[in-house]
């Protein structure tokens, strides 16, 4: 018999996004502990253009295909997941290969979409929800009735963390890179166009010169010593990423004992499967019953159809996005 065929989409070659092709390959099976996706849509993320940009590969014995997150119809299960069934509507975080027809995906890392949504807002879930629930909540330990900062708040990750925030009881500030972004999230916090505001003087203003009491940051090095400035005593300053730069040369490390200050960070590729599956527990338990009445919704701003990979990307190099960039496979 033959082996049902898909498309999926491939990084030829480093390089910008006339580097992504469509070819055509087998539908994968799915092990004991994974179930099949008819993949319906799904989201793009800053690791994807890494990725292409060959500053981010997979893990050895990982498919090179991107896309960390779908959004789809359960249309197979491995021999050992008892979670879910065929037919089901799921998102998930994948461990790559999402950017085709059909994917397969952890159990641990699979989550009924929530009522209401669709299959574009659910494909934006997975990703940022994890990342924001592991470094804001797990790692960040922030707990209503705190100040967190933001940086980068018109992007997936950012959007999705102010919302949250703002759910759970949080107040919030974040730095963006346009006036026009400024009004976009005026409604969910604070912002403030970096180029025009120095956001260290700004909050410090905002908060009788008390600071915050974590601030995620995407920038890296450049932003280091303000956010020491801002953090109030036990502060924790959380990194996901470092697109100013990965070294800083001067760190007051005196500020740091004197603050009992936290310094810290993660990547989501890197975590294992068992460390996924407490993060997937997590929104389980506190997110998905906002997601079911509504709140923290997914920003989407713009889909694009399965062909247009690389407008899809060419969109968010431009960094003018506000919220996630979605594909449409059906």
């Amino acid at each position: 018999m033959t082996n049902p065929m898909m498309h999926q989409i491939v990084i030829t070659e480093v390089g910008g996004p006339e580097k992504l092709a469509i070819e055509q390959t087998t539908v994968p099976e799915p092990k004991a502990d994974e179930v099949l996706v008819q993949v319906h849509a799904f989201g793009l993320n800053r690791p994807d253009i890494l990725q292409r940009q060959g500053l981010y590969p997979m893990p050895k014995g990982v498919t090179p295909v991107p896309g960390l997150e779908v959004a789809g119809e359960v249309v197979a299960v491995g021999s050992g997941v008892q979670m879910f069934k065929v037919g089901d509507q799921v998102c998930g975080l994948t461990n790559g290969g999402g950017y085709a027809e059909y994917c397969v995906v952890p159990e641990s890392q699979t989550l009924n979409i929530p009522t209401g949504l669709s299959y574009v807002q659910a494909a934006a879930i997975p990703e940022t929800f994890f990342t924001v629930w592991a470094n804001v909540f797990q790692m960040g330990k922030a707990k209503a009735g705190e100040t967190v900062l933001i940086h980068g708040g018109t992007s997936g990750i950012g959007t999705t963390a102010l919302m949250l925030c703002n759910a759970l009881g949080l107040k919030t500030f974040a730095t963006v890179g346009s006036d026009e972004k400024v009004q976009a999230i005026a409604h969910l916090t604070d912002a403030i166009n970096y180029k025009i505001q120095n956001f260290e003087s700004y909050i410090l203003e905002k908060t009788d010169q008390a600071g915050v009491d974590v601030i995620l940051d995407i920038v890296g090095a450049p932003y280091l010593e303000q956010n020491l400035n801002l953090l109030r005593k036990e502060g924790r300053l959380v990194y996901i990423a470092f697109l100013g730069g990965a070294k800083a040369k001067e760190v007051k490390l005196g500020q740091i004992m004197m603050k009992r200050l936290t310094i810290t960070g993660s990547t989501m590729r890197a975590r294992n499967t068992a460390e996924k599956a407490e993060i997937s527990q997590g929104l389980q338990e506190h997110v998905w019953p906002l997601l079911e009445q509504g709140q923290c919704v997914p920003m989407i701003y713009k889909t694009f159809k399965f062909d247009q990979i690389q407008d899809a990307h060419r969109a968010m190099d431009t960094g003018e996005h506000i919220g996630k960039i979605v594909v449409e496979v059906i």
